[in-house]
């Protein structure tokens, strides 16, 4: 089958810095996306354009891509500022820029693609649509989308379409959310977000009776589509993306690793799917994402709405399950399964509480025959206060973590080599998958081999040292007509003068993509409130060369009282069991309110929509 039939899948990765950037390339990443300098949704995850030049750099020789996020609002006197940095963007050679702001839309801008960040608010056909038009080459679609709704989407749509697979989920539809602005003034569109949802908070009804007491009632679990993305991807999802830009290298070669194992099982052998880039990575571990940071796991509304998609107890990673323990001593416990168990590993569990309770295994002793059970007597540094049955996680792994910390993956690219002789020499001739080729020549004396029969040998045991390279030899066919002698000494320095010439010919063929062509179009509606995050000069001359009439000011500009700082999926009514669309009859005294300290939040419910909206209360 012809390649270009195939449809391209990409695996995206996050990069704090240029050590994760390079970590998720050689651990199988087909594309990662980095902060520059400023003007990222992650303010602590800002990189140099000399970083994000070496990276580009790495990621293009194996065809591999690097987006730059510069995804939050901007205010009319950071433009220049901006304008300025994506010239910088692109000069160094990045494949794409993450957008919020469509006031960049209006610069005097590079020829770089543009891809419309999860924070403008992507869930209809209709936006998606008016994105395409306005010159994005790829949406990145909202995490609260089901597979029915992406589906419906793609049908309609001709642009690239990215979901989040992995990571941390924001309990607000993104960009929607304006609790933190509205009570420190630190904005999560502008990157800055002081996280309000995973604080403790009481559930009070209209008379202040306490419904739930102290739990972290918008905390919600990490999402892990890992068994579901050969669903996505023939609901039209090309590009996975992983969150995490404020990871470090273990989470992002851990987590990397992981998903590029499952989309390579979906992607031997298919003849509809090919992952987007090149280069065979090989493990020299086994990837689990239960031993990076995580609080639990959701599929959240992929498969519809249902129960279970927020973790109460704990906004911290719990880890990996581990088991129950069955006997509690002076110094020591006995424990289920704690065979898995190292001396130094970290283990937790929620008290009776309802808190979360952590420890450090010191030493761990086994059962002496086999026939006592799984079960193992382990003796913490400090004997923490827990009951029978308590069940325990293991939050930090010691063997892991060494393992990790070390080298864990190798990626390389499969090149054929022949070595032939012609009137004045020989020649190498190298050729990758891609087709990319180059002949190298080398006028040499040709004198007989004493050894005639181990000359081959030589010959291909020399051109096959490529160790240090990013390659390694598939094949390598050897056509001379009689065994010449060739000191070692002269084949490698033909083979790294040849490597060379190739890797350079390889680099010269890379070229980025050219942005998407804009066309006339209007936005779906004429009217923006301040959900429409309108914040400059630029963002408001785009919109209303797009047909809007009305334009608010976004709420960093202008805070407006007594409207919604916060748009969810996520219902309390319905994790209660309370919700009146599943017929349930309980009287409740509304309105309900959330409350941490001396801060109060009204909850109103939007049943037609199935959300609930959070407002400042007094």
């Amino acid at each position: 089958m012809n390649i270009e039939k195939y449809i391209n899948t990409e695996l995206l990765s996050p990069a704090k810095n240029l050590e994760c950037g390079l970590a998720a390339i050689n651990h199988g990443a087909d594309a990662v996306y980095i902060g520059a300098s400023q003007f990222g949704a992650r303010a602590a995850a800002g990189n140099s354009l000399e970083d994000i030049e070496t990276l580009t750099n790495y990621a293009h020789r194996y065809r591999a891509k690097v987006f730059v996020a510069l995804n939050t609002v901007l205010i009319d006197n950071q433009l220049a500022d901006a304008e300025k940095l994506i010239h910088g963007i692109y000069n160094a050679g990045a494949d794409a820029l993450i957008v919020q702001d469509m006031g960049i839309l209006k610069m005097n801008l590079p020829p770089i693609s543009l891809h419309a960040s999860t924070q403008t608010d992507n869930r209809t056909v209709e936006k998606v649509n008016f994105l395409q038009n306005a010159g994005f080459s790829r949406v990145v679609l909202a995490r609260e989308l089901t597979l029915q709704q992406i589906t419906e989407i793609k049908s309609q749509t001709d642009i690239e379409l990215e979901a989040f697979v992995h990571g941390a989920l924001c309990v607000s539809y993104s960009g929607q959310c304006y609790m933190s602005q509205a009570m420190c003034g630190r904005s999560a569109n502008r990157g800055q977000c002081a996280q309000y949802c995973r604080l403790p908070y009481q559930l009070l009804d209209s008379e202040g009776n306490i419904l739930v007491k102290n739990k972290h009632l918008l905390s919600l679990k990490d999402l892990d589509l890992s068994e579901h993305l050969k669903e996505m991807m023939q609901a039209g999802i090309m590009s996975f993306k992983i969150e995490g830009r404020l990871k470090d290298a273990d989470y992002v070669k851990n987590i990397t690793a992981y998903y590029r194992k499952k989309l390579d099982n979906i992607l031997e052998g298919n003849t509809t799917y090919k992952k987007s880039s090149v280069g065979k990575t090989t493990f020299f571990f086994e990837p689990n994402p239960e031993k990076s940071f995580r609080r639990s796991a959701t599929d959240y509304f992929l498969n519809e709405r249902h129960k279970g998609i927020y973790q109460p107890e704990t906004p911290k990673s719990l880890g990996e399950p581990i088991g129950k323990v069955t006997y509690i001593g002076r110094s020591f416990f006995k424990m289920q399964n704690g065979q898995l168990l190292n001396n130094g590993d970290g283990l937790c569990f929620i008290n009776k509480q309802g808190d979360l309770t952590g420890f450090r295994v010191n030493r761990v002793e086994f059962p002496a025959h086999k026939g006592e059970g799984l079960w193992v007597r382990c003796f913490p540094a400090d004997m923490p206060r827990m009951e029978v049955g308590a069940f325990l996680y293991r939050n930090q792994d010691q063997a892991f973590d060494k393992l990790i910390a070390g080298k864990t993956a190798e990626r390389k690219i499969y090149i054929d080599i022949i070595f032939k002789e012609n009137e004045k020499g020989f020649e190498l001739e190298i050729t990758d998958a891609e087709g990319i080729r180059i002949k190298y020549a080398v006028e040499a004396e040709k004198q007989p081999a004493q050894k005639s029969e181990a000359v081959i040998e030589n010959i291909k045991n020399q051109l096959s040292k490529l160790g240090s390279t990013i390659y390694e030899a598939r094949d390598i066919d050897i056509q001379i007509r009689s065994p010449w002698f060739f000191p070692a000494s002269q084949l490698s320095e033909w083979r790294r003068v040849a490597i060379e010439q190739f890797d350079s010919k390889r680099n010269e063929t890379y070229k980025c993509e050219l942005p998407a062509i804009a066309k006339n179009t209007n936005f779906p509606t004429q009217k923006l409130t301040y959900l429409g995050n309108v914040t400059n000069k630029l963002a408001e001359t785009f919109y209303k060369e797009h047909g809007v009439n009305e334009i608010q000011c976004g709420f960093e500009i202008k805070a407006e009282e007594g409207v919604a700082l916060m748009f969810t999926k996520h219902c309390i009514k319905y994790e209660m069991g309370w919700c009146p669309r599943e017929g349930k009859t309980l009287e409740l005294k509304e309105p309900l309110f959330l409350k941490n300290n001396d801060q109060r939040y009204e909850l109103r419910f939007d049943c037609n929509k199935c959300e609930m909206h959070i407002f400042a209360s007094k």
